[in-house]
């Protein structure tokens, strides 16, 4: 299967494949130029192992697994390496990883000499069906999520299924969760696909019909000027959960990026029969439907979100099945909404 991003002169195409990693050298040139493959601890290291061996000139570097490493420090670190490595404008970065390697290595290769060309490789669910495409790398500041970073589109994106097949159920569902929030707002067949009796089992076609979704948006939007933020359903109240009880830096344990989505699209479904077929879908891939996190402490972090403007913040609802709402809220009104009052 394969997708491209129809951006002009920044156009790209999207591979899915199972075992497209091996082929990277047919979609990019690894030839006469140097290749600095970025992978963490967890990804398993025959995955940059594959790139790196199809290039003449090639470095692994490896950093800690986690969104802890999603910081300035280790940002530099990876500047540093490049620079000893002596890269110059015509050479490439390829991110072999989750979100947090092609959010950080795409960042890399937006500041590096100006911009560098970037290659993405996600190897789990949630960065598959979401953050591989789109452009938008950055890093973390103390526990404000992607508050630095850059729009810059990779050349090619590969997404090889067959990496998929090392990962716990956890992180599988973790994607998942992602996925169901683009059924949710953007494609009732999608959504739909969940409610079969093992979501597991069309993995495949419910990578491709998000990543087919989030093109769409991203073809007409893509810096975020409007249409784009439907993508951040869930999200907001999202990003404050994982802020507090997220798995990061030395907290190991809590919930990943994907479950903390979940719990933050149910205060904006609107529409009680839909919320109740939601409900049923988190039982079913097992996914909690209580946050177990201080709330004064999630509406403290979720005021220092990218979306909040002076004492108003943009959240985004689900009406009904297959469509959204951008509303325009005054800060005062989150605590309701969370159910502080």
């Amino acid at each position: 299967m394969k997708l491209t991003m129809q951006l002009k002169r920044r156009s790209y195409d999207i591979i899915l494949k199972a075992g497209c990693l091996a082929n990277l050298h047919q979609f990019t040139n690894v030839q006469d130029r140097k290749v600095f493959v970025l992978t963490d601890s967890g990804v398993p290291a025959r995955y940059a192992q594959t790139i790196a061996d199809q290039c003449p000139a090639a470095t692994v570097y490896t950093i800690p697994q986690g969104e802890g490493s999603k910081c300035l420090k280790v940002y530099g670190q990876i500047l540093q390496a490049m620079l000893d490595f002596g890269m110059d404008r015509k050479d490439l970065l390829v991110a072999v990883g989750g979100g947090v390697v092609g959010d950080l290595g795409g960042f890399c290769a937006a500041s590096y000499m100006r911009g560098i060309d970037f290659v993405n490789c996600p190897t789990t669910t949630l960065s598959q069906v979401d953050s591989s495409i789109g452009g938008k790398t950055g890093l973390d500041l103390g526990e404000t999520k992607n508050i630095v970073g850059a729009f810059w589109q990779p050349k090619v994106v590969l997404v090889d299924f067959d990496t998929l097949a090392t990962l716990p159920r956890r992180h599988i569902v973790n994607g998942l969760a992602e996925a169901l929030k683009t059924g949710l707002i953007g494609d009732p067949q999608l959504f739909a696909l969940f409610e079969e009796n093992d979501p597991e089992k069309n993995l495949e076609q419910i990578v491709y019909r998000s990543l087919k979704f989030k093109k769409k948006i991203v073809e007409q939007d893509e810096r975020e000027s409007g249409l784009r933020a439907c993508l951040n359903f869930g999200h907001t109240i999202g990003h404050g959960i994982e802020a507090v009880r997220g798995v990061r830096g030395r907290r190991t344990t809590g919930l990943y990026h994907g479950e903390c989505v979940a719990l933050g699209m149910l205060p904006m479904i609107e529409d009680p029969a839909l919320l109740k077929r939601v409900r049923t879908i988190y039982r079913t891939l097992g996914l909690s439907t209580r946050t177990g996190a201080n709330k004064a402490r999630v509406l403290e972090f979720m005021q220092h979100d990218k979306k909040t403007r002076g004492d108003h913040i943009t959240v985004i609802k689900c009406p009904g099945l297959g469509c959204w709402r951008a509303d325009n809220l005054p800060t005062a009104e989150l605590p309701q909404l969370l159910g502080l009052e």
